[in-house]
Order: C-alpha cells, then structure tokens, then sequence
C-alpha cells in the first residue's frame, strides 16, 4: 500500500528588535524548536529582521534592502534548512537594482533557494505606508514545489484578496503560507482588525479546502516619523486552518509561541476534488474580475 503523505507545519510568533542579529537568532531558535517537534515546513513573521520601519517614510530606511544574492539571512536560513531537513520561506527587504520589493525566499528542505515571490498588493494607510518602500511585485502569484509538499507563500496584505488564494491553488498549491505584520491602527486606536483578519483568511482555506498557515508578530514598536512617534502594537493571533477554514492552532496576542499542525495531504486532496468546487468552476464567467470598474478590462 502507497504511504500516504503527511506533512506537519509551523507558524512562528514573536517580538522583534531593531537589531538584525538578535532577530535572526530568535528566528533560529524558534526554527529549531519546530523541528524538535517534528515540523516539516516552517513560517517565520514579515520583515523579521527588524522593526516594521513603513510606519514612517524616512529615506534612511531604505538603506536596509539587499539583493537576493548572497543576502545574508538567506544563506544562514539555507544553511539551517539543510541542517535541520525543513523548508523555510524567508521574508526580507529586497533591493533589485533601482527597485525594492517585499520579498519572500522559498528555502527547501535541502538548503536549496527555489526562487522568490514579490508581494503583490501594496498597502499605504496611516501605519502601513508601504508604498514608499515597495514596488508593487512582478513574479505573480507562484507555487513551490518542496520537499514536503507544493506550497504557495504571499505576504500580509495579499492575505485580504481571495483572487491571490484562488490562484496559488489552482497552479496546484496544497498549503498556503502568510508572512505577516498587523496589529493596531496609528491614527484610530478604536480599530481592532484581528478577527477579521483570520476570518478572511479562514475563507480562503475552506473555499479552496486547503489548510493555510499565517505567522504575525508581537510587541509595541515605536518609529521616529517625520510627523513625531507612531506606534503599533502587533497583535500575534498567528494561527494554522484546516481545509474547511477551521483554526486548528492558534496564539494569543502577547506570547511568543511556536504552533505546530499536522495534515494528510492525501486525504486533503480526495476531499477537494469529490467537493466539486474546482469541478463546477465558470472561469467564461469570471472576465469582471479583470477589470477594476466591473466593466473595463485592465489593459
């Protein structure tokens, strides 16, 4: 009888610093008691390295993007992948020539870099001024085929746009993966997003019946702006979802926290394609969603 195929996940929590060395060596720690308890594919948070700095538009701050290339957390996440035998996708600020891009990098079990996907949606709200940093990215939405299973991974704001779930599923994704960063509003501290934020999520995994992974961060993080102090407080609630949208592990908003989840993919797979919802798809039907008015197609 052919083994069937089980996978367990992770979702990583916790408070950064502004110092590059002491977050990435939490991220390692965090990595490695994952794997102590049996993770196979592990997420770290948005822009681990350091502060949520698009809280201010401050041209300093740019100076923290690097290339791809022999970017240095990258390879010492490679290095710790090939170790450990975990696939680990590695949000970082990427510089690309006169570009920069919120990146993610898919390290396979193996230590091998299987290419990058660039977040698709730029936010710019009060606290969340993103787009003074970030082009908007140009890979697409993609799918990874990892040691352990074929996985798609977008970034925080994309979280919010069902066509990017629907997308890394139908090229074939089997786990959905969030890096993310997202706590309280600056300028409206009546604001509180966090169920809405998972159930949104929630929805996707259950309208593709795929389990989804999404990690957040901790802790009070105050930015010098060029309008005074801004201040977030992230909320965590990182969490895993089952195929039908239900939380299977979630975390609190204050502890650091490593969740753990297993799934069969196999029986996963069986599931979602007797439920028809791939089956009875009408993409003829579906021309209004490549138009912003809901008549004018984006040229």
């Amino acid at each position: 009888m052919e083994k069937r195929r089980t996978v367990v996940v992770s979702a990583l929590q916790f408070a950064c610093t502004d110092d590059v060395s002491t977050n990435v060596a939490t991220a390692e720690r965090l990595v490695r008691a994952a794997h102590k308890q049996g993770a196979n594919i592990i997420l770290i948070q948005e822009l681990f390295e350091g502060y949520y700095f698009c809280q201010a538009q401050r041209e300093d701050y740019i100076q923290r993007a690097k290339p791809h290339k022999d970017h240095p957390t990258i390879l010492r996440m490679q290095k710790l992948a090939k170790e450990l035998g975990v696939v680990i996708p590695v949000s970082f600020f990427e510089e690309a020539n006169n570009a920069h891009y919120n990146s993610v990098a898919i390290i396979d079990a193996d230590g091998s870099d299987l290419g990058i996907y660039r977040k698709s949606h730029i936010p710019d709200g009060p606290g969340y001024e993103e787009k003074f940093y970030f082009n908007p990215g140009d890979t697409g939405f993609k799918v990874f085929q990892t040691k352990f299973a074929k996985i798609g991974v977008a970034i925080c704001w994309d979280q919010w746009f069902p066509e990017a779930a629907r997308a890394m599923v139908l090229q074939g994704a089997e786990i959905l993966f969030y890096p993310t960063a997202i706590g309280t509003e600056p300028h409206d501290a009546n604001i509180d997003s966090r169920d809405h934020w998972k159930r949104v999520m929630q929805g996707h995994a259950g309208a593709n019946l795929v389990p989804l992974v999404a990690s957040n961060r901790i802790g009070k993080e105050i930015i010098e702006t060029e309008h005074g102090k801004s201040e977030i407080t992230f909320y965590g609630n990182s969490f895993i979802a089952g195929p039908t949208g239900e939380i299977v592990s979630i975390a609190d908003d204050k502890e650091e926290k490593v969740l753990i989840a297993q799934f069969d993919l196999d029986k996963i797979k069986s599931t979602r394609h007797s439920w028809g919802v791939f089956r009875d798809r009408r993409p003829d039907l579906y021309k209004v969603l490549l138009t912003l008015d809901g008549t004018n197609p984006v040229r």
